[in-house]
């Protein structure tokens, strides 16, 4: 196990250097002068070479990729040309937004995807398959801005006065502070990377409520969550319900499942104990991919409802022009793509004893 997963580890390097290097090209090809674009009216033409020679933009693409490589040895991943300030703090305040946010979208979709492909494939032709499958088929076709709006109309204005009215958009209700956890325990000198990491928790609200016991906070943090995840969450959890229908109906016509059912196993045992851990290998598949899709930020969800996450700041970048962040949070999700691939990958190993990762 060790060795596979160093060996995959070796086999990532090359694959991140050519994200890294394609990124780095593309930003720079793009149309659109990133001076212009960060200064506006006042980008004169002094300015902007004033500007340019700053961010080292006059020399050739190889040289910049070269001295961008330099600095990211360094594990510094430069300053940002629209907002001056170091990349690796937007970084700290933004990801955990989209890490949130696609962690309560995939429970969601996750529960709700695989529970709704087992009752399909339970009872199957009925009419709960049938309605099933239209719902999912809905989810998957209802487009992630539409059902966004459509959920903060219903729950935000038609339903306001009543018990089911929730949020429409924020993190939080207005006059709820958030406070860093390291203030809280005590930490303000602590410094480097565990201050950074700490900062990072801190900004993941309901983390945070969670862990110092501010459950009125947390609640409405909750609150605030529940329909973007559902908005983000929609489109994968039909597509789970699917491939888990599938998955099991295939696993429920072999003939080691014939066999338990001819030994008088209830229906019920044979499905949960014998059927659905060799129907997962696919279905752990497509989690793994909408987890790394998710990662790479829900730019129309975090616009929606009023998010300032990873996919909006990219976004931002891009039609800004601001090359930094745009290669700084592509690195970031482009390692967390490959680490949700490798734990899927070790995982087949735990659900499927046949596989050997060796």
């Amino acid at each position: 196990m060790l060795r596979y997963v160093l060996r995959r580890l070796l086999l990532s390097i090359p694959v991140l250097f050519g994200i890294i290097f394609i990124v780095f090209a593309l930003a720079r090809l793009l149309p659109g002068d990133p001076c212009r674009a960060a200064l506006g009216e006042r980008a004169t033409e002094a300015i902007c070479n004033a500007f340019k020679d700053r961010y080292g933009l006059n020399e050739p693409i190889p040289v910049q990729f070269a001295l961008y490589l330099q600095q990211l040895a360094t594990g510094d991943l430069g300053d940002s040309i629209k907002f001056g300030r170091p990349v690796t703090e937007l970084l700290i305040e933004r990801l955990p937004v989209t890490v949130e946010l696609t962690l309560y979208a995939l429970l969601f979709a996750i529960v709700f995807g695989m529970l709704l492909g087992l009752i399909a494939a339970y009872r199957r032709n009925s009419a709960v398959d049938v309605a099933t499958m239209i719902g999912a088929n809905l989810g998957v076709s209802i487009p992630v801005f539409v059902l966004g709006l459509l959920l903060a109309y219903l729950f935000g204005v038609l339903l306001r006065d009543t018990p089911f009215a929730l949020p429409p958009s924020g993190r939080l209700s207005a006059g709820l502070a958030v406070k860093p956890l390291a203030e809280q325990w005590g930490l303000q000198g602590l410094g480097g990377p565990p201050r950074s990491v700490l900062d990072f928790l801190s900004n993941i609200y309901t983390l945070n409520f969670l862990v110092t016991g501010q459950w009125d906070k947390l609640a409405d943090a909750l609150k605030h969550m529940v329909l973007p995840a559902v908005a983000l969450g929609t489109i994968p959890m039909a597509i789970i319900a699917r491939i888990t229908r599938s998955s099991l109906l295939d696993v429920l016509g072999l003939d080691y499942i014939r066999t338990a059912r001819a030994k008088g196993l209830r229906d019920r045992l044979v499905v949960f104990r014998h059927a659905m851990r060799n129907a997962l290998l696919p279905v752990v598949t497509v989690i793994g991919l909408s987890l790394g899709a998710l990662l790479g930020g829900a730019v129309l969800t975090e616009t929606v409802f009023n998010l300032a996450g990873v996919g909006r700041s990219v976004y931002e970048a891009i039609t800004g022009r601001d090359y930094v962040v745009i290669q700084a949070f592509t690195l970031v999700i482009s390692i967390g793509y490959l680490i949700v691939n490798l734990l899927v990958d070790v995982s087949y190993a735990y659900l499927d004893p046949r596989i050997r990762l060796s």
